[in-house]
């Protein structure tokens, strides 16, 4: 009877282990890869003929996934909490989580109508291709919301593993293979030195939960601290090859000349989502301690990487094969400095900052994404991804062109894509706010670099054609998702204050 007493007693006073799970919060990444199950389950039942319903299961579910932000949007929810610590939790659906969320469901939503032809032209296995795709954007989903290393960790690969199987989907293809070999194999190294920081990071604090170690990270023992600047050096490795940041970018142009393009610009918009994002939480969160060593290193980077990308995307000739894929490639490398200078600016200025980052990847990933979508109509009758292959297009395909003369003057940041001009002021704000004009400077010069190669593309699309035209009717995926993005950029042109009450003030719960 004593024994059975002092156990009752013990049970009573020991924290409950059980935790409750907030099934609301976690229902977008929760429904993309319930969807990503049933389409490889169903692929197994389906008869050829029936294959390309896949693809419509998979645009439902992502559409679906993406509704559930709404009753979200207080952004006030979080689940998998220590129940020691309830401010520690591995998950967490805050403004910041919801926003990026959305940009990733959004993004892979716009992927899927450009796939749902895409797939059906280029006779890639159907299952595989939309259970890969889902899986990816249900790991991109997760990782804005992840409040612990390992949850991140686990979320950047599961967001990475399945893009290299879709970057080598066409089979037979060389340079599919060769471009899906070469990011697996960068992306792995960067992987193995991001899980060594960790390491490192658990070492020195006890704790993966970002808050535990930013607390941690403050009052460090003094035989530790090499250790834990050591660590948070290699955590931001992995992070920074996903945004493609100079010198973790040579990857870059041969993958996204390799892949199908819709994956491309998958990887454009939502592999930079990943990387950024994972930045920002692992410094303004997990590490403001050592905001004096990651601050200027992120700066550095930041110039490095816009100047290479755009001096690379300058070099382009326009009758060389894919040059349009390979300027589309350089272009977004340069476009990953832009994004780095606000998260760099946090470390001097606070992590207000880090709105602007979110509003230039808002604005990136519609103008991008609907650039990429034209590409692909363009391929269906130039196969090669030649730039001067755009020269007349505006005679052939006017919305077309005009849309896509549209995308490239918001990436320039020229009127009427008013937008984009937005975007990079708020960029050019933070990291003068920040004290670091120098920085401003080098971003000044690179936005004027990138206006010569952007209008140049914009000029040839109403140039005379040379030749006949040979153009084919637009697929209705294909043309559904260049009309959505460019009504997107569009209305945020009209209203670019959209963005700035939806990035202003503090992203993350207190």
């Amino acid at each position: 009877m004593t024994a059975t007493t002092d156990l009752t007693v013990l049970s009573a006073e020991a924290p409950s282990l059980v935790q409750s799970v907030d099934w609301l919060a976690i229902a977008p990444v929760v429904i993309t890869a319930a969807v990503g199950l049933v389409v490889l389950v169903a692929d197994l039942f389906l008869a050829e003929r029936h294959k390309p319903a896949l693809g419509w299961i998979s645009v439902a579910g992502l559409a679906a996934a993406t509704a559930t932000l709404l009753p979200l949007r207080a952004g006030d929810r979080a689940t998998f909490c220590l129940t020691g610590d309830p401010e520690a939790c591995s998950y967490v659906a805050d403004h910041f989580t919801l926003v990026i969320q959305f940009l990733v469901l959004a993004g892979a939503l716009v992927t899927a109508l450009l796939s749902v032809t895409a797939v059906r032209d280029t006779r890639m296995p159907a299952g595989e291709y939309w259970f890969l795709l889902l899986s990816s954007a249900a790991g991109a989903a997760l990782l804005p919301a992840s409040r612990d290393l390992a949850t991140l960790i686990v979320a950047l690969e599961v967001a990475s593993l399945p893009a290299f199987a879709l970057v080598g989907m066409r089979r037979g293809d060389r340079l599919s293979s060769e471009a899906a070999l070469k990011f697996f194999l960068s992306s792995v190294t960067a992987t193995a030195v991001s899980l060594m920081g960790v390491s490192f990071v658990y070492a020195a604090t006890g704790s993966l939960h970002l808050t535990q170690v930013a607390d941690r990270l403050e009052d460090v023992p003094g035989q530790l601290d090499t250790l834990a600047m050591a660590g948070v050096a290699l955590t931001l490795v992995g992070f920074a090859f996903k945004t493609a940041a100079v010198p973790f970018h040579f990857w870059v142009p041969d993958t996204y000349v390799g892949a199908p393009l819709p994956i491309a610009g998958y990887l454009s918009v939502i592999g930079k989502a990943v990387g950024f994002t994972g930045l920002i939480l692992v410094t303004v969160i997990a590490f403001p301690a050592y905001s004096d060593i990651w601050g200027p290193a992120l700066a550095v980077l930041a110039a490095l990487t816009m100047t290479l990308g755009n001096a690379a995307a300058l070099r382009q000739s326009p009758d060389r094969p894919n040059s349009a894929v390979r300027l589309l490639a350089w272009s977004s490398v340069g476009q990953a400095g832009y994004l780095l200078v606000p998260i760099a600016a946090a470390a001097y200025s606070g992590r207000d900052q880090i709105g602007s980052t979110v509003a230039y990847a808002l604005m990136y990933a519609a103008v991008n994404l609907g650039a990429f979508a034209v590409a692909a109509l363009v391929a269906r009758t130039k196969p090669l991804h030649r730039i001067s292959d755009y020269r007349g297009l505006y005679a052939e395909r006017p919305l077309a062109a005009l849309s896509l003369g549209f995308f490239l003057l918001c990436l320039a940041g020229l009127p009427p894509g008013i937008i984009g001009l937005f975007a990079k002021v708020t960029v050019f704000r933070s990291a003068v706010d920040a004290g670091l004009g120098w920085l401003a400077v080098v971003m000044a010069i690179n936005v004027v670099i990138a206006l010569y190669y952007y209008l140049r593309w914009t000029a040839l699309l109403f140039r005379t054609p040379e030749g006949a035209q040979t153009g084919t009717r637009a697929p209705w995926p294909v043309a559904a998702a260049i009309v959505v993005t460019a009504i997107t950029a569009v209305v945020l042109s009209g209203a670019p204050e959209l963005i700035l009450r939806v990035t202003s003030g503090s992203l993350f719960a207190q």
